[in-house]
């Protein structure tokens, strides 16, 4: 069984800022596969199925800079090994529009996947890294300020290529997703 989580702020003046980048594709993704989140203790889940296989689509009801607390006790509530989780979460160190794959490795610079490393005590786990950019602004404005208009566009068809990552992951496997998908180029969203 796969886990896929999303890393978001929770609370309606969040929902549209980039730290939400993950919240955003797993809200697409239990759309698309018509699943409805169901609030637990501290955290909101989705059942699914993508290709025959089992999907547990998840957001933590905690800040993203504790997603950890939340992610430990979905994986220990359903027994889910780190290996099987796919977290997706923004990134200011890629641009926007960026899609990255990755399996494992440390958390560059994000607290919320600091606190998954640190509550899971493990880092086998794997990620997909939304491109936000950055600009002048102090970072934790910046991941707190909403997408512009033209940048909802860009990001909207990361949104939409990330379903398609989480696809090949769960169908085919990390090290496929990572073969296919990080060699799209940021200029190849913008041409669709």
């Amino acid at each position: 069984m796969q886990l896929v989580v999303g890393l978001g702020n929770p609370g309606k003046e969040y929902k549209y800022t980039r730290h939400n980048a993950g919240f955003m594709v797993v809200d697409a993704l239990a759309k698309k596969l018509s699943a409805r989140f169901k609030r637990k203790r501290n955290y909101f889940l989705a059942t699914a199925n993508i290709g025959g296989k089992a999907v547990i689509i998840a957001k933590p009801g905690t800040f993203v800079n504790l997603s950890g607390k939340a992610v430990k006790k979905i994986a220990t509530d359903l027994g889910i090994k780190t290996d099987k989780i796919l977290a997706i979460h923004d990134d200011a160190d890629l641009s926007l529009g960026t899609l990255k794959i990755k399996k494992g490795g440390g958390h560059g610079g994000h607290n919320g996947v600091a606190s998954i490393i640190d509550e899971l005590n493990a880092k086998d786990f794997s990620r997909i890294r939304i491109g936000i950019g950055r600009d002048n602004k102090d970072l934790k404005d910046y991941v707190l300020s909403e997408f512009s208009a033209s940048e909802k566009k860009v990001i909207g068809k990361t949104i939409d290529l990330s379903l398609d990552a989480i696809s090949v992951v769960v169908k085919k496997g990390i090290n496929e997703a990572m073969q296919i998908f990080n060699s799209t180029k940021e200029k190849d969203l913008t041409r669709k």
